[in-house]
């Protein structure tokens, strides 16, 4: 049976995987994290996509507790900016496009294009984005719009056990939530060990038997799970599994980033990640309620560290002045099998790609989800294993031709960087979707097969936004009445109007938050 998890590596990854299993095991399985003094965390994964919240959900996290402390705001969207021509943007929003008639308000609008903003013309939380609006009021009310999971459905269900939608997403800092998340875990008796692996002894079967840490000796146990980042010790080290990288695809292999203090009564705080396409690569920005968390991904085939570096700082301002950058190499694409005999690799020891829809905490969420849904009982079961790393690998592979999309479609064609991505091989099949987009919206049946996060709408918002693909109205609305479709896209922008009039911005309900009681705090949140 497997009684002991050996973690080893700290930051996100490695206390949510603890947090997780402490919660779902509780003291049936002990757990045990290894954390390094000396290695420092990467620190990129502050923005995630809606799903996210299902995690804290799991632990049974109330937002007014862990929000505050890790200096977490809510994202509506992604903004991007310049993918299209200099100077235009749209959202990704995280709400799916209504239906009338039968037929999705984003084939209505292709078909009729109210205006030329298709993300404004067919959802709420475009609008809400622009007025830098909070999702809830300062009563914890939600969008009065009829999401589902604002009912607060099961308190345990898990992520892809979810189908129906939530409007926000969360940012926060990476480091605050790990810290965090050890505090939480270790009250619940998961046991915290500082100190340097120096070694991963092997058994001779290919079975890890022990880590020799320097302080604590030997440190054993039934399954071992490889959290130690872009270094893969256990996994591709110790072990020896292979990498398959995607920089044939996707070619950002560095970045560079700063954390930029700001005064956010003053900014105010945008509800939305922003993605600001740059000459060889992109500039995110994320606010949080005390900063500003901002970097430049970028392909190094086509710019230097240096050149980087003074891009960043010249799109941040005087701000930038004077503060530490952080360069980061990238390790872009995934291990072969994320689960090696009794070795399961999770957050980037498994995989990577660039966090252009912030993906890193939800492949850290999925792979730990998927553990837990196959986990062993006698540790020796190769189809349990093989059951986890084809869902990982099929998540990860899913997302790889999603991105590779935004580059393909981004109508920006203005240096070589971006003729580029546009002639860069594809994964297999997005080719033949992408015909089939010409004609057709993308829905269920045409974007990639497996379970990887995104839905139809997402394609389409990205396709619709972009413009370098032209996607042709279906013939068959011009048999239909219009008269329904155009009274819903008037309903989103009375909708839209109605609900920026009531809701307080971010900045207001974060400082309100901040000023509740510990009594007012623990008041159930409205749906």
């Amino acid at each position: 049976m497997v009684k002991k998890v050996v973690i080893v590596g700290g930051g996100t990854a490695g206390w949510m995987t603890a947090s997780y299993l402490r919660a779902a095991f509780e003291d049936r399985v002990s757990v045990t994290l290894v954390e390094s003094k000396n290695v420092p965390t990467i620190g990129v994964g502050e923005a995630t996509f809606s799903t996210v919240r299902h995690f804290f959900q799991y632990l049974g996290l109330d937002e007014r507790e862990w929000m505050p402390e890790c200096e977490a705001t809510y994202k509506l969207a992604i903004r991007f900016e310049n993918w299209r021509s200099q100077g235009g943007h749209f959202y990704h929003p995280f709400e799916r496009p209504r239906v009338v008639d039968g037929v999705s308000l984003a084939d209505w609008w292709l078909y009729k294009q109210p205006s030329d903003r298709f993300d404004l013309d067919t959802s709420v939380i475009a609008a809400l984005c622009d007025a830098q609006s909070s999702p809830r009021s300062l009563g914890g009310a939600l969008l009065e719009r009829d999401y589902e999971e604002g009912k607060e459905t099961a308190a345990r269900s898990t992520l892809t056990e979810q189908n129906s939608q939530f409007p926000y997403a969360y940012h926060f800092d990476a480091a605050m939530l790990a810290r965090y998340l050890t505090k939480w875990a270790t009250e619940r008796g998961a046991q915290h060990i500082l100190d340097d692996v120096q070694d991963v002894r092997v058994d001779e079967r290919g079975w890890i038997k022990n880590v020799l840490t320097k302080e604590h000796g030997e440190i054993e146990g039934d399954l071992f799970i490889d959290c130690t980042g872009f270094r893969g010790m256990l996994l591709n080290k110790a072990l020896g599994e292979p990498f398959q990288s995607y920089q044939d695809t996707l070619p950002n292999d560095r970045a560079v980033a700063l954390r930029v203090p700001d005064d956010m009564k003053v900014r105010g705080i945008n509800p939305y990640t922003t993605a600001t396409a740059q000459d060889a690569g992109w500039i995110w920005n994320i606010p949080l309620f005390g900063r500003i968390g901002t970097g430049y991904v970028y392909a190094s085939d086509y710019c230097s560290p240096e050149e980087a570096e003074r891009t960043l700082r010249a799109h941040v301002g005087p701000a930038a002045d004077d503060l530490e950058a952080n360069h980061i190499r990238m390790r872009i694409g995934r291990s072969e099998r994320s689960w090696v005999n009794n070795c399961v690799a999770i957050g980037l020891s498994s995989g990577f790609v660039e966090p252009l829809e912030s993906t890193g905490i939800f492949f850290i969420q999925n792979a730990i989800e998927q553990l837990v849904k196959n986990f062993p009982a006698a540790g020796d079961d190769e189809g349990l294993r093989a059951a986890y790393n084809r869902q990982v690998g099929n998540v990860m592979d899913g997302v790889r031709e999603f991105l590779v999309l935004h580059y393909y479609a981004a109508e920006r064609a203005d240096n070589q960087y971006w003729k580029d991505t546009k002639t860069r091989p594809m994964p297999d099949s997005l080719a033949a979707r992408i015909e089939q987009w010409k004609t057709k919206l993308p829905d269920t049946e045409t974007i990639f097969p497996n379970y990887h996060g995104f839905e139809s709408y997402s394609y389409i918002a990205m396709l619709l936004g972009l413009g370098g693909v032209k996607t042709a109205p279906s013939a068959a609305l011009g048999l239909f009445d219009y008269t329904a479709a155009q009274a819903e896209f008037a309903l989103v922008k009375d909708q839209a109007k109605q609900e920026v009039d009531r809701l307080p911005s971010q900045y207001e309900y974060f400082a309100h938050l901040r000023r509740l009681t510990p009594e007012e705090r623990a008041q159930p949140l409205v749906a």
